[in-house]
């Protein structure tokens, strides 16, 4: 541990990173990983802040880049335990959001980001490949469906979208998604090759665990605040450190350090994983070992059977704070029931909240705030493939190098402007409860 002052109370860290009320269902089905302790280096040329998939990645690539150089990595949490090993594991190399990009076309921007995540999911391909990290990846594609007419008219939509940028898909009627899923609740659906699957708690460990050895790893270490300008001083719940240049990669919580305090807002979203079903129960899930469901509305139910037996529901949104796990558990447990009524129990062994960071129109920002102040933020609740791409590509701008991808990246539009509190609060909370009106049987 370096020599500066410790906090005076615990406190100074509240809000400065995401608490849980319950662990990663994720990260518990794995063996106990101890965190990697504290540094007695108070220098460095990097400090990353964060320690989830957007910061693995610029760590990384920033270490490759320069060898000679120590990257830090300040993790306030446990990886694995983070809201990057939170998440439902869907890696989707398509566009969320085709609207950003100023004058130019929906059609160019998804073909912008269309060509950086695929060359982001070569990279965490090869780099899973490469390292033998045992997440279970699983690139079999996902279904999209939907339970309303309203579901239908979006997923048309979505599918009209796919033609322009020329993605393959395969629709499904109730019969076809009958036969794949299990469950007649669906009316109409697609499915498409663009998704692969992972252990999310897996991968961001094996991610951390096979950093370069120019990258020092430090977790259970919050970061509470951060100067204006370089060299910056960082001041964490243990001390202080000093960097040439700072990388942003704490999502919502950035806010906390007052960056972007008037573009991000935090929102909390439930998942819950059954025990390991009997082969009985698994034959009414359809005839795949793996498969998964986006909803037609973003805050309907996704689904995922798991490798190994199990079955995994994420569902519901709060803003700023996490809900009760009585609700949460209710909430689930009901989209479950409704989905697949003849399954003997609907019991859930885990059920947790995680955190995303969103913008008002969708994008992220990303680029370089003030010299040598990095950050990519507002992920928009697309991490895993998004953050990694992201991330990689941060590290190559802050190391002054240039791309086709970096230039895309930079070229798309900025989070819009949001209105300070209390009416943010009641604006989000306010277009909460009516998506979820809206989302009707798609919840």
């Amino acid at each position: 541990m370096n020599s500066a002052k410790r906090p005076e109370s615990a406190t100074d860290a509240a809000g400065k990173f995401p608490t849980y009320q319950q662990d990663s269902g994720w990260n518990a089905m794995l063996p106990r990983r101890d965190a990697r302790p504290a540094t007695n280096i108070s220098r460095f040329g990097t400090i990353v802040i964060g320690g989830g998939y957007t910061g693995l990645a610029a760590a990384r690539r920033i270490a490759e880049l320069r060898p000679e150089e120590q990257v830090l990595v300040l993790e306030a949490s446990v990886i694995g335990e983070g809201s990057s090993g939170r998440n439902s594991g869907f890696v989707i190399n398509l566009p969320h959001n085709t609207k950003m990009g100023g004058h130019t076309s929906p059609v160019e921007v998804a073909r912008k980001q269309i060509r950086m995540y695929d060359a982001g999911l070569k990279w965490l391909a090869e780099l899973v490949r490469a390292h033998g990290i045992d997440c279970k990846w699983n690139p079999v594609g996902k279904f999209h469906a939907a339970a309303s007419e309203a579901g239908v008219q979006n997923l048309r939509a979505s599918l009209a979208q796919y033609r322009e940028w020329g993605v393959d898909y395969e629709e499904c009627d109730r019969d076809a998604l009958q036969h794949k899923l299990g469950t007649r609740y669906y009316q109409y659906g697609f499915h498409s090759s663009n998704n692969v699957f992972v252990q999310p708690a897996a991968l961001i460990r094996g991610l951390a665990d096979s950093l370069p050895p120019n990258v020092v790893v430090v977790e259970n270490e919050a970061v509470l605040s951060l100067s204006e300008s370089r060299p910056f001083q960082v001041t964490t719940s243990r001390g202080a450190y000093t960097s040439d240049r700072v990388i942003l990669a704490n999502n919502g919580f950035a806010k906390a350090l007052g960056i972007l305090n008037d573009r991000l807002i935090t929102i909390f979203t439930y998942a819950a994983l059954t025990p390991r079903l009997p082969e009985s129960e698994l034959a009414k899930m359809g005839d795949a070992p793996e498969w998964g469901v986006i909803p037609a509305n973003r805050l309907g139910t996704t689904l995922r059977r798991v490798q190994g037996g199990r079955f995994m529901v994420r569902s519901a949104y709060s803003y700023e704070q996490e809900q009760s796990p009585a609700d949460t558990l209710a909430q689930l447990t009901e989209s479950f029931r409704r989905r697949f009524p003849d399954l003997k129990s609907h019991r859930f062994e885990y059920v947790w909240g995680g955190t995303t960071a969103l913008t008002r129109n969708g994008a992220t920002y990303f680029g370089e705030l003030r010299p040598g102040l990095f950050a990519s933020l507002g992920c928009n609740g697309a991490g895993v493939l998004k953050g990694s791409t992201y991330g990689k590509l941060l590290g190559e701008m802050a190391m002054g190098a240039q791309s086709a991808c970096l230039s895309d990246a930079l070229s798309l539009e900025g989070p819009s402007w949001l209105p300070p509190e209390p009416f943010r609060r009641i604006g989000v909370v306010s277009s909460i409860r009516y998506q979820a009106a809206r989302a009707g049987l798609e919840r």
